[in-house]
């Protein structure tokens, strides 16, 4: 694995924008670092900076933040560093209703493929941050990079990713594929101990009320790291379960309980509210962006707008008390429930909408067709001899269902029933329709705190490629499986399933995918530690996709 330094990054980036520019734009989130999350108020006036998202060629849409007695802010947006010379300004309401959350769509004066400023002003003259935003290409684009990320909790250490690639300043777009935050209480997710004491949560519990699930995103907008990568870059965003409760799906969650946390539609509405207020994102459940002719991003609900409850193999395998017991409910559950043939991931009108897309991308003559998106794709089932490499002194819960994902295996079912995994009927339609459009299908998907590269395949052919980045801050398989090296584990696991051709199973960081009309590029940037803020990094790896070919050069 070759070894990159932070310091090594080039001092301008591809944007054209020095680094001189772009630190310029960071003074209030500097002081912000510095002072401690047990001391720290949000106060009054412009609260959490600035962010910008869904961009498109001819349009942006511009958040801030801001408590007062006001009804309205100004705004502005401008090629200018110092917008001296705006194209484009206007108006923004601000009301309590929202959290003071403030959005404003420009869409007047603004050209393709080109680099802005912005800012916000309120009527006493106080001003916000200023921030920078982008447009898309139109026609042809020889090159546009993404920077991907997922599962950032806060309690488990400081987001070094965002830091990174606000600092790296090479990336076009942000993409988020969910567990954005997490919504557990203090001491739970992370423990007590596992913890980073400077970490403060806000609210200590777990958040349920629509008051908790804004004090929780007040929280993470306060971090210095994220406030800086909203500030200098767009953000196309997806939720995943824990914007709302672990392993939700549309009519429930593992981590809801009604009797003590109510009815799950309104905690499933106010979720959304919040998410809506503190994201720069439209109310649109799914929506596409075009890169000029160079990619199609389609941005999906795998979570709440049409799945189906998750499967569960422990309740497969109750009352069986001996291995053949064991294998044969496994079997009948792969042959019945697991492979019936209605079940749903993103429900039938967003899979109609995909389908047309994909066909649409593909006609106007678009190169890529990329899935922004929360679950892995990919074919994973556990590696057989696992079990018999744990050894003593692991905790009977983790044994357990260590020897269940065996036994699954065994049975010809996947690892993980949260995933694309668990609905192969809805990935086998996904797939039809790709093959359909003869779409160039690149998935990225995160949930899985690991890195993963697949080949996607659907009855004999290559459907495409899936990119699963790891995470910002949460823990992969090292800290649940520690006793195994993690690379004997990421070696077991690729050997083990055929589409697999590359994994991590212990490093946080993010994804560079740079896209261009010949092959996609994904720098996996793996962050040298979490629990102490820096931006060094402790390696990359690189994986290649040559345009057309759905498959890997790792």
């Amino acid at each position: 694995m070759m070894k990159t330094d932070a310091a090594e990054m080039p001092a301008r980036a591809k944007t054209g924008i020095s680094r001189r520019n772009l630190f310029a734009l960071a003074g209030a989130s500097a002081a912000v670092a510095a002072t401690p999350a047990s001391a720290r108020t949000f106060g009054t006036g412009f609260t959490h900076g600035v962010a910008s998202g869904e961009p498109h060629s001819d349009s942006v849409l511009l958040w801030t933040r801001y408590v007062g007695e006001v009804d309205t802010l100004t705004w502005r947006i401008s090629k200018n560093a110092d917008l001296s010379q705006p194209v484009s300004e206007g108006y923004a309401l601000v009301t309590e209703q929202r959290d003071y959350c403030v959005k404003a769509i420009a869409k007047e004066g603004l050209e393709p493929d080109t680099w802005y400023y912005f800012q916000f002003g309120a009527p006493d003259g106080t001003q916000s941050e200023i921030g920078r935003t982008r447009t898309l290409p139109e026609g042809p684009k020889s090159s546009f990079k993404l920077a991907v990320f997922s599962c950032s909790n806060f309690g488990f250490g400081y987001f070094n990713a965002y830091a990174h690639a606000a600092e790296a300043n090479d990336c076009d777009l942000a993409l988020h594929l969910g567990d954005y935050i997490y919504e557990y209480g203090a001491g739970t997710y992370p423990s007590a101990g596992a913890a980073v004491a400077e970490r403060v949560l806000a609210p200590e519990s777990e958040i349920v009320a629509l008051a908790d699930y804004r004090l929780r995103y007040a929280t993470y907008r306060a971090d210095p790291d994220l406030r800086r990568l909203h500030q200098v870059m767009p953000m196309i965003a997806v939720w995943d379960d824990h914007e709302s409760a672990n392993d939700s799906w549309k009519d429930g969650a593992q981590n809801h309980q009604e009797a003590t946390e109510g009815d799950w539609e309104v905690r499933k509405a106010v979720a959304k509210r919040v998410y809506r207020e503190w994201m720069p994102v439209s109310d649109e459940p799914y929506a596409a962006y075009d890169i000029g002719n160079l990619a199609t991003l389609f941005r999906l609900d795998t979570r709440l707008e049409g799945r189906d409850e998750q499967f569960s193999l422990q309740k497969v395998l109750e009352g069986q008390e001996n291995p053949d017991a064991m294998i044969a409910a496994l079997t009948k559950f792969r042959e019945g429930e697991w492979a019936d043939p209605e079940r749903q991931l993103m429900g039938e009108a967003q899979e109609q909408w995909l389908a047309d897309g994909l066909a649409r991308s593909k006609s106007d003559g678009t190169v890529w067709q990329v899935l922004v998106q929360q679950v892995l794709m990919g074919k994973l089932s556990a590696a057989p001899d696992l079990l018999d490499m744990l050894g003593e002194g692991i905790p009977p819960f983790v044994r357990n269902r260590v020897a269940a994902s065996a036994m699954a295996s065994q049975a010809g079912l996947p690892l993980n029933m949260d995933a694309w995994d668990g609905y192969p009927a809805a990935r086998d339609r996904v797939f039809e329709s790709a093959l359909e459009a003869d779409a160039n299908l690149l998935v990225l998907a995160g949930d899985t705190h690991n890195g993963w590269a697949f080949e996607l395949g659907h009855e004999g052919e290559k459907v495409g490629v899936e990119l699963g980045v790891c995470s910002v801050s949460s823990p992969g398989f090292e800290t649940y499986l520690p006793v195994i090296a993690p690379d004997k584990m990421a070696s077991l696991v690729v050997r083990a399933n055929d589409e697999l051709k590359w994994a991590d199973t212990s490093q946080r960081g993010y994804m560079a995918v740079e896209l261009t009309p010949t092959k996609a590029i994904t720098e996996y940037r793996f962050i040298a530690g979490i629990k102490t803020r820096s931006t060094r990094l402790a390696g990359t790896k690189r994986v290649e996709s040559a345009a057309g070919s759905h498959s890997l050069k790792t």
